[in-house]
């Protein structure tokens, strides 16, 4: 097969779908491999890299789409990549289509194959192509959330581990899954006042017995989320519903609420965010204020380490692929459930209930679509 694997353009951008170990086993395998030039650059990964290993290294996106197979990216296509797509190739990417209607509309138009890192599941429910990168902006989130608490950045001038005879500041993260617990390790880390709210108790006991007293466990049906959010300094959304958008948790009034310099870190904007004042913002220009609270709502928050997380995507990402290469998606996806959950888009189709029902439009269960 021909795997293409065309530079991010997605601003601030710096990850790459594979890296050059990643193309060493599939060319080892027989697979013809297209990289595009300096593509893994800003990752560490040079050009002599990506031929050491078997890859061929092309001078533009526009070869790359024409002649490739499939195509491994990390983030979504951007519009004028979507262009570029024809029918029958098969997209390999994180693509979050339940927040971005126009995409999702692109892709129905092109009649491609799109499967989504975020919505492949395992045999227990998880999300194991999403969680790398849930567990990077998770610990990122705390980073971006302790600078974004300093005075010059618009914050309360706080730091979050306090200081001797100084209270450390009031974290309170949403959702208890991988990137709360990603950020609960940072946090605790640096010594903060760590509460962690979810509807689930069996998950809460799991976070306690990880952490101790380190953390304050909260149940969210029996906790006061307006005062807890009124009270905190720092504010981490992480609450996601596979494939389809963020449930809006804090409100406006909530915001309102919150103390002048406080911060919010929405981790879920990439689902259209979990607090109702957000909106995607980038590394160039990452916060903005809403009644002076700081919001950091960057929407590719691991492109910002795009080694780590360009090594911790390809081993999640790696086997599914393999298999696609060596064996076709039909095969791949009608012989494994989890599999066959990253299909998106298929052929003019939607075939992810979350999708559908974001927008309204027709939905193909996965199993039907690939009877055609």
């Amino acid at each position: 097969m021909i795997i293409g694997v065309p530079k991010e353009i997605k601003l601030q951008e710096h990850r790459i779908g594979l890296t050059p170990d990643s193309v060493q086993v599939l060319t080892k395998k027989g697979h013809e491999v297209l990289v595009q030039n300096n593509g893994g650059f800003e990752a560490g990964f040079t050009n002599e890299d990506y031929k050491n290993a078997g890859a061929k290294i092309i001078e533009n996106a526009e070869e790359i789409f024409k002649k490739s197979e499939i195509i491994v990216k990390v983030k979504e296509p951007q519009m004028n990549e979507v262009k570029m797509i024809r029918e029958n190739q098969i997209i390999y990417t994180y693509l979050h289509l339940a927040a971005a209607k126009e995409l999702t509309e692109g892709l129905i138009k092109s009649k491609s194959i799109c499967i989504a890192y975020e919505t492949v599941t395992d045999d227990h429910g998880r999300l194991p192509l999403l969680a790398p990168m849930s567990a990077v902006a998770g610990r990122m989130s705390i980073q971006a959330g302790a600078h974004s608490l300093e005075k010059n950045q618009k914050g309360r001038g706080l730091l979050l581990g306090g200081a001797p005879g100084v209270e450390p500041a009031n974290v309170v993260i949403l959702g208890g899954g991988v990137v709360g617990e990603n950020a609960a390790i940072i946090a605790t880390g640096m010594k903060s006042k760590v509460y962690v709210v979810d509807k689930s108790k069996d998950r809460l006991k799991q976070l306690h017995e990880m952490f101790g007293d380190k953390i304050i466990p909260t149940d969210s049906e029996k906790t006061d989320l307006k005062k807890l959010v009124s009270e905190c300094d720092l504010l981490v959304g992480g609450v996601l519903i596979p494939g389809a958008e963020a449930p809006k948790l804090v409100t406006k009034e909530m915001i309102k609420k919150m103390k002048r310099g406080s911060v919010v870190v929405d981790v879920a904007i990439d689902q259209g965010g979990c607090i109702e004042t957000s909106k995607p913002t980038t590394h160039a220009n990452p916060t903005f204020l809403v009644d002076d609270v700081v919001h950091y709502c960057v929407a590719n928050m691991p492109g910002g380490v795009p080694r780590t997380s360009t090594l911790a995507l390809n081993k999640a990402i790696l086997p599914l692929l393999v298999k696609i290469a060596d064996q076709g998606y039909k095969k791949t996806l009608k012989e494994n459930k989890n599999y066959q959950a990253g299909l998106n888009v298929y052929k003019g189709k939607v075939t992810f209930k979350g999708v559908a029902q974001a927008f309204n439009l027709d939905y193909t269960p996965a199993e039907t679509a690939l009877l055609d």
